[in-house]
């Protein structure tokens, strides 16, 4: 059993990690503004939660002075992409200066190991399975945050030789969404009756998990990956197209849906495949267990 951290515990992804590590009877610790999370999310006491902002450096120093965590998992950012490009500065700050806050009260309580949450952003445009071992090259402001991040972590464990654990998030699908995502924004519109729904590009492929086995993930690589800094793909290792995921909604409501296009919703620049190679991971005896048509079935119910 485990003091365990979590920043932006009370998010999607959050609140996944936050209920399988409890199953395995760690002792969770939460910091999160409630920006983009909700308190309901998660089961957690209340004198185990923090309603604190990581650009408050001077709080997040007493928290984590006062919890002395030996693991900390940092989630805390803004990570919905159409959000950040229209807000540069808002998104790039809380991403970099929030995690160089962190890192700064990491390196004074010394915690046993440090989990980043980082992104497949990172990478360019491939046609293939990026490995980790790809070179980077973000094409958008959240991708570039996150980049920096994971050299900030690379610094700080340069100057403390505590452990870090780097993970590139894929596509993250499951319930308690926060942002309009493709998923849930299918979901949306199918839960309000429509048989119609307006989407933006279709033809772009994506490599959903579902957040129960990026859960599962997170702990594996807690639990497995000893010194020094690592880097991991987290992905499913599967495609889907975006039409693909809407047969997926008319087969768990056994209804067919249409597609219509929305230029409002059209990205520009958008890249037609990201995929991820996540042999990495899986050497370490994890492997996802929830295919896309299950976990839509169970978001429609």
């Amino acid at each position: 059993m485990k003091r365990i951290l979590v920043t932006g515990g009370a998010g999607f992804i959050g609140s996944a990690v936050i209920a399988h590590l409890q199953k395995q009877k760690h002792e969770i610790f939460v910091i999160d503004n409630l920006s983009f999370g909700n308190r309901q999310f998660i089961n957690i006491d209340d004198s185990h939660f923090f309603n604190a902002d990581i650009l408050d450096e001077q709080r997040l120093d007493e928290i984590i002075g006062k919890i002395r965590p030996q693991y900390i998992i940092h989630l805390a950012a803004v990570h919905f992409i159409p959000y950040c490009n229209q807000h540069p500065y808002e998104s790039s700050n809380i991403n970099i200066r929030g995690t160089m806050h962190l890192l700064k009260a990491a390196q004074k309580y010394t915690p046993e190991k440090v989990f980043f949450a980082s992104t497949a952003a990172v990478y360019p445009i491939y046609d293939l399975a990026v490995s980790e071992s790809f070179a980077t090259g973000p094409m958008d402001i959240y991708g570039l945050s996150k980049l920096t991040g994971e050299h900030l972590c690379n610094e700080f464990f340069l100057e403390t030789d505590i452990p870090v654990v780097v993970c590139r998030f894929f596509n993250a699908f499951g319930p308690n969404e926060t942002n309009p995502h493709l998923i849930p924004e299918i979901q949306k519109q199918v839960l309000e009756g429509k048989r119609v729904i307006k989407l933006g590009n279709l033809t772009p492929k994506r490599d959903f998990i579902h957040t129960y086995d990026m859960a599962a993930a997170v702990e594996t690589l807690l639990t497995h990956v000893e010194g020094g800094i690592h880097t991991y793909n987290l992905g499913r290792g599967i495609e889907y197209s975006v039409t693909e995921i809407v047969d997926a909604f008319s087969k768990a409501i056994n209804e067919k849906i249409e597609i219509e296009v929305d230029q409002s919703r059209v990205r520009k620049v958008e890249r037609q495949h990201l995929l991820a190679d996540v042999s990495k991971l899986k050497s370490l005896g994890w492997s996802p267990k929830i295919g896309i048509e299950e976990g839509i079935k169970t978001l429609v119910q």
